[in-house]
């Protein structure tokens, strides 16, 4: 009589984190609706907005993790210093700035050459030999992006300063991603994710006080227009606590290049977001670009 054989526990998480990884994507795709709604509406600066919302993150999760409030060594705490540059302040205060100097296509274009700088980074540092699926999977990702940006009619114009700054808010988070990957063995998820929002919000307050335009804090806390309150709730509980701590689980168990091709899937998530949402419509590319994007990563995870 034959035994029914049940599957590992180790295939049960890496179901549970490619789950968490398309739920992340979710969270992340969608939070630029709701930063659109409090720059544009509320008049907030991409400063203001990454201060914020990282600080009230930090707070909640301070909550949970009292306990332990340095880490081990300050080799460690330079680390994450480093995190929290890499995946706060540097990379959302560059990738928003990078607006103002070029096209938006332009900026999620070059912003989501990421997974491929992590996967080249990965492989100088840790002399990883690259499966040939995970680098056609992320060439025909990228060119699914490509086919979504383009739809919108937006094509691609060289503009040198803000097309680096959006390539150094790509490289910021490789540098992040690979600096997250020696601290993950050591630190819980939860560790880890308070201190890069801590080391975010620290290194982004300077420009924070230096910044000519108003404060528009007091617009959070306005009952008159409850969209505000809405919107920066949902950034700091969906976009920023649980997707980071889901995120920085999930590059545990899939790996740093297999999590981070995931985020292809960003730009796939707010168009089909914002057709929901703002009846914005998906042209035939965008459509194409959905099948590279998804076919990519199934590539990249299949193709030995």
């Amino acid at each position: 009589m034959t035994k029914l054989l049940r599957p590992s526990r180790s295939k049960y998480l890496t179901v549970f984190a490619h789950l968490g990884a398309l739920l992340t994507m979710g969270a992340w795709g969608t939070s630029f609706l709701s930063t659109k709604v409090l720059m544009i509406d509320g008049g907030f600066t991409p400063v203001e907005m990454f201060v914020y919302r990282f600080a009230a993150a930090y707070l909640l999760l301070l909550l949970f993790t009292l306990k332990k409030i340095l880490s081990n060594n300050w080799k460690d705490e330079l680390q994450l210093l480093v995190c929290g540059m890499c995946a706060g302040s540097l990379y959302f205060i560059t990738e928003n700035y990078a607006l103002k100097y070029t096209t938006t296509g332009n900026v999620s274009l070059l912003a989501s050459i990421s997974p491929i700088f992590t996967t080249v980074l990965m492989a100088v540092i840790y002399k990883m030999r690259l499966r040939m699926g995970v680098i056609l999977g992320s060439i025909i990702a990228f060119a699914g992006v490509a086919c979504i940006i383009f739809s919108t009619g937006e094509g691609f114009e060289i503009r040198p300063t803000g097309d680096l700054l959006a390539l150094s808010a790509a490289m910021s988070w490789a540098i992040y991603t690979i600096a997250v990957k020696r601290l993950s063995p050591i630190y819980s998820s939860l560790f880890i994710t308070r201190k890069l929002f801590f080391y975010g919000v620290v290194t982004a307050l300077p420009l924070l006080i230096m910044q000519q335009a108003p404060m528009h804090i007091a617009a959070l806390f306005d009952f008159s227009r409850p969209q505000f309150g809405f919107n920066f709730l949902f950034l700091v509980m969906f976009c920023s606590v649980f997707a980071y701590l889901i995120w920085n689980e999930v590059m545990k168990i899939l790996g740093q290049v297999t999590a981070n091709n995931y985020l292809y899937l960003q730009p796939l998530v707010t168009m089909v977001a914002a057709y929901f949402i703002l009846g914005e419509d998906i042209m035939l590319l965008g459509y194409v670009g959905c099948v590279l994007i998804v076919g990519g990563l199934i590539i990249s995870d299949k193709m030995k």
